[in-house]
């Protein structure tokens, strides 16, 4: 029986690729020394989350040179969205409204935070009165 693997990153695998984000492109080798000034980890774990990371369509790998390069297979702006609408879907009953009041009572907004809410605000409501 095939299983269907989850295309969603996990915690560990968002930290893998805001590296490679922050890199471009990188070797196993260059993400673990990234995330391993931050916090202890081991290089085999990287490698591991790496080949998942591969199966699950977020990393596509370059195995014409040697070492290994990786590449994030979306940019950072897709991968959030997917990630935000799952999010809304599963957790949020589909309402984004909810997941912007719930996300805004957690901490405090800076004022430029704040302006550029309103302003996305106005657009959207500019937007559907057209």
């Amino acid at each position: 029986m095939h299983t269907k693997v989850a295309k969603s990153p996990t915690a560990a695998e968002c930290s893998i690729l805001d590296a490679i984000w922050q890199l471009e492109s990188a070797t196993v080798r260059q993400v673990f020394d990234h995330l391993s000034s931050q916090r202890k980890i081991g290089y085999t774990t990287v490698l591991k989350f790496m080949q998942i990371m591969i199966s699950k369509e977020l990393l596509v790998r370059d195995t014409s040179v040697r070492p290994q390069v990786y590449r994030v297979a979306k940019p950072r702006e897709e991968t959030q969205q997917g990630m935000l609408k799952s999010l809304i879907r599963q957790v949020f009953r589909n309402s984004p409204g909810e997941l912007v009041l719930q996300a805004l009572s957690l901490q405090q907004s800076t004022p430029q935070q704040i302006a550029e809410i309103r302003k996305r605000l106005d657009e959207m409501e500019s937007a559907s009165h057209r």
